[in-house]
């Protein structure tokens, strides 16, 4: 092994499939092993074969696909596990078997029913066991950070006599913290006379928030395996995130100077796959692969990244196969990132134009949680309204089954604020209706259309109206998270826009009610 490698064991179709309701396919267990393969992964714990016959198949087929990758499979300490696993692994290039038995007192206790003299006998001969089957044996000590520790030097020992290759210190229940974890590795490497002929490695839960942090202290204690899950998924709350202490060794190698094999542009794609075989997603402010990972909507930090990303950026996106940071448009954001955002989407302001399209901008990020690309391109189209004769001022609808839709309208016309009710078929032809009361007219509704700009249930809509009079026509557009008032908006704006071509052919203006 290099000096400073340290060895990634995942073990997403293990450990992580007994995720409740984690359960894959055979077809999908073989794309996320060549996955794993394809990223640098060093060993892929395949299953737990004697648990049932798909995992034995699983662990089978695996076997038989992976090119690069040791492939392992689980076994207790019982004969029977270890047979099936080493059947299961056979065709595998570089085959593993990874034995295992409780050692804390409460462990042995209530779940194995036996005392320190029947579980060292166990250890001796399940490692003996396994190495009938390949060199490559892995010994773990369940619960190990609970467990007695001369009765725990005691196992190790024994393991790396009986042909263990590698022993796995393993916080099963996630108790521990990253100096007692630190501590516990470093004392095994030291108490143990044999310690030097095995690779030492670490395999911790989640429970307290600290798999990760407790897997780094055991690499800076000697530890040179840690084995991970993607998104670290796993019992309970998962294991520690394979993405999360790849990522943290590559960044941090000034305190940790080690390396792995992962080719870390794979781990956004990693990621999506897990969370589209298991069907758990993705926390958005998941560590690495989180959607927010690298997004920004602080205006602080907007500004900040603009001006240089390692304001706010501790690694590139690129890096872990992201393409781009993100300025997410919301309420936080401020001026510099708005006008980035309008030059990236081609959309250039004169200052006055710019700044009631701030505001308004403002005004939506005040309705919805996300703003996206759309919802500006369609505020920008929306705010090109200078100098019109009608404009809106208030609106009130009052709709419902079995009641009278009816709209109450407050249009400012030529500077003077008019108020008009009408009834209608629906909201919308209540609201026209209301219109044509205030603004009486002969133009004829040719086109009236919606399209939601973007998905969900805060999605601004875009309302398009079509007018016709005396041949002559106009259409227009607005947008607004509220159906009705972007249909009013968009109506009053074709008959703006009808109103400026009719003057441009006749001396008399739209009538006006009075």
């Amino acid at each position: 092994m290099v000096a400073g490698k340290i060895i990634i064991f995942d073990t997403t179709l293990r450990d992580g499939e007994q995720s409740p309701g984690a359960a894959m396919t055979l077809e999908q267990k073989l794309e996320v092993a060549s996955f794993l393969d394809a990223m640098g992964v060093d060993v892929i714990e395949a299953g737990f074969p004697i648990s049932s016959p798909g995992d034995f198949a699983a662990v089978s087929a695996i076997s038989r696909i992976v090119k690069r990758a040791s492939v392992c499979g689980l076994a207790r300490a019982g004969f029977k596990d270890i047979d099936r696993a080493g059947e299961a692994v056979r065709s595998a290039q570089r085959p593993r078997i990874h034995t295992f038995i409780s050692t804390s007192p409460v462990h042995m206790k209530h779940k194995l029913q036996m005392g320190e003299n029947a579980v060292l006998d166990a250890v001796g001969a399940s490692v003996t066991r396994a190495r009938k089957y390949t060199d490559d044996v892995q010994w773990s000590a369940e619960d190990a950070t609970r467990t007695e520790r001369d009765f725990l030097c005691r196992c190790v020992e024994l393991a790396i006599r009986s042909g263990a290759t590698t022993i796995n210190v393993p916080d099963t229940v996630g108790y521990s913290t990253p100096q007692e974890f630190f501590e516990l590795v470093t004392m095994l490497r030291e108490r143990v006379p044999n310690a030097d002929k095995a690779v030492f490695s670490t395999h911790c839960h989640n429970d307290l928030g600290l798999a990760v942090a407790n897997s780094l202290a055991g690499v800076l204690a000697g530890a040179r395996q840690i084995e991970c899950t993607i998104n670290g998924i796993g019992e309970r709350a998962g294991n520690a995130a394979l993405e999360e202490v790849v990522m943290a060794l590559k960044v941090r190698r000034d305190r940790m100077p080690f390396a792995t094999d992962i080719d870390t542009t794979m781990l956004a794609r990693a990621s999506k796959l897990v969370s589209s075989v298991t069907g758990f997603p993705v926390q958005y402010n998941k560590a690495i692969v989180g959607k927010n990972a690298f997004a920004h909507e602080s205006g602080i930090h907007q500004d900040g990244m603009l001006k240089n990303v390692e304001t706010y950026e501790i690694m590139r996106p690129v890096d872990v196969g992201v393409k781009e940071s993100s300025l997410v448009l919301g309420k936080l954001s401020g001026r510099h990132a708005f006008k980035e955002k309008l030059a990236a989407l081609g959309c250039a302001l004169e200052t006055d134009a710019f700044e009631d399209a701030f505001r308004r901008f403002k005004d939506l990020a005040d309705k919805k949680k996300h703003v996206f690309d759309e919802d500006i391109a369609a505020l920008v189209d929306d705010g090109v309204h200078d100098g019109e004769t009608i404009a809106i001022k208030a609106l009130r609808i009052e709709t419902g089954i079995g009641v009278a839709p009816v709209a109450e309208l407050t249009l400012m016309i030529d500077g003077e604020d008019r108020t008009a009710k009408a009834s209608g078929d629906g909201a919308v032809d209540a609201i026209f209706k209301a219109i044509h009361e205030l603004c009486p007219h002969e133009a004829n509704l040719q086109l009236f259309q919606i399209n939601a700009v973007t998905e969900g249930t805060d999605a601004q809509a875009t309302v398009s109206v079509r007018l016709e009079e005396g041949g002559r026509s106009a259409s227009a557009r607005a947008a607004d998270t509220d159906t009705l008032v972007a249909a009013a908006r968009a109506y009053v704006h074709a008959l703006n826009k009808l109103l400026v071509k009719r003057e441009k052919h006749a001396p008399e203006a739209l009538t006006v009610a009075g």
